[in-house]
């Protein structure tokens, strides 16, 4: 079995208004050395052996429902699970 670290961000180019919002509240705290905040999504999915290439497996995934390929980016990591 494998486990799939998935990290899914917003595209540069694209507004970040959650993460506009917490780089506020950590200046009104007093944490004026944070200059940027961006929000994102982490996966984990364990996947049994299979014969499929794993990385088309994990790509399919990612585009047809993980991630919305027009405003975000995402890359992920594979390890062997426990």
């Amino acid at each position: 079995m494998k486990k799939v670290k998935i990290y899914i961000t917003l595209r540069e180019s694209v507004l970040d208004p959650q993460g506009s919002a917490v780089q506020g509240s950590l200046a009104k705290m007093g944490y004026n050395e944070v200059q940027d905040v961006r929000i994102g999504k982490y996966l984990e999915v364990v996947i049994d052996d299979t014969e499929r290439d794993l990385d088309t497996l994990v790509k399919e995934m990612c585009e047809k429902l993980l991630a919305n390929t027009v405003i975000e980016d995402y890359r992920y990591e594979v390890e062997e699970a426990n």
